[in-house]
């Protein structure tokens, strides 16, 4: 009787101090789940060290570690994409090369599977090893989004997940080019449940993960899954053109009573700077959606595959 095959895709970005003991944890998962067939997908992602040469290392020993070399770094979701355009498993498995992701949970992930989930995500309920600006940002992109999205994007969920084949074909045939992953997942929904841990620091190396990178990447997960932005706008725009006609029928009924004063300059310099605050702000935000609109025009590749070992 034929073996179920899970493919497991790890996008790796100068992940040359990981990717050992990646290879050896995920070896244990693999002889802990035996009635199963696995196949590794590593995506090497236009790393700046030896991260490839180490992937060779580990595909020369054991076949089952295969990689996907990309022509230079196209982000996280970049890479996730490009694995799963290779994935040819009954379910898939998105994890990161940094062992955050604890592979271990992978057996859990299997159970819910096999159960009848077909999208079983990992819920962080604890982030070990990062620093409070970090948590703050990541509590703070978690409320934002989840409220600009009607509760779509759940809160600490990561992209470490198992999903069901149907699922990532779904996500494969989906040409978007400013994905957020986390989002189409949530987007293109299926059976769904998600599975709590505690996020392990870093096995080694130092995270790409900077802040203003977070921020960026945040910003467009927003943007892409919500229109909520744009509405905001105009309701700003009704609520201030309403609050100018009352403030003038009141500055007209004053005038007319009391007379005009002179005074008042600042005042009126203070009110212009907010509103053309307010004004560059709204513009801002609309810039935001025609560039990612300009991204979709343009039809540019997801990645570009460099290379191949063992597919």
């Amino acid at each position: 009787m034929n073996k179920k095959l899970i493919s497991v895709v790890i996008p790796a970005y100068n992940e040359q101090d990981n990717v050992d003991e990646l290879a050896k944890q995920l070896t244990a998962v693999f002889a802990e789940n035996s009635a199963y067939d696995f196949e590794a997908i590593i995506v090497e992602n236009g790393s700046q060290d030896n991260t490839y040469d180490k992937l060779c290392a580990v595909n020369q020993k054991d076949p089952r570690f295969k990689i996907v070399q990309l022509a230079r770094n196209f982000r996280m979701d970049g890479g996730i994409t490009a694995g799963l355009n290779y994935a040819a498993g009954d379910a898939a498995v998105i994890m990161t090369a940094d062992l955050q992701d604890p592979p271990h949970l992978i057996s859990q992930f299997i159970k819910k599977w096999e159960e009848g989930y077909e999208n079983v995500y990992g819920i962080v309920t604890k982030r070990n090893g990062t620093g409070l600006i970090r948590r703050f940002n990541s509590q703070l992109f978690y409320w934002v989004a989840n409220g600009l999205t009607n509760g779509m994007v759940p809160r600490n969920v990561s992209d470490f997940r198992l999903i069901d084949r149907k699922v990532y074909e779904t996500i494969n045939s989906i040409h978007e080019r400013n994905r957020f992953i986390r989002g189409l997942f949530a987007w293109v929904g299926y059976k769904s449940i998600g599975v709590e841990h505690e996020r392990a620091e870093r096995f080694a190396g130092v995270s790409g993960a900077h802040t203003f990178k977070v921020i960026e990447l945040a910003l467009k997960g927003i943007l892409a899954h919500s229109y909520v932005p744009l509405k905001i706008i105009t309701i700003m725009g009704i609520t201030i053109s309403a609050l100018s006609f009352v403030l003038l029928v009141w500055t007209i009924v004053k005038a007319i009573l009391w007379g005009v004063p002179f005074n008042g300059y600042g005042t009126i310099m203070t009110v212009m700077f907010l509103m053309f605050g307010i004004l560059f702000t709204m513009l801002g935000i609309v810039a935001e959606y025609i560039g990612l609109i300009y991204e979709e025009v343009k039809q540019r590749p997801n990645f570009i595959v460099k290379d191949k070992v063992g597919l």
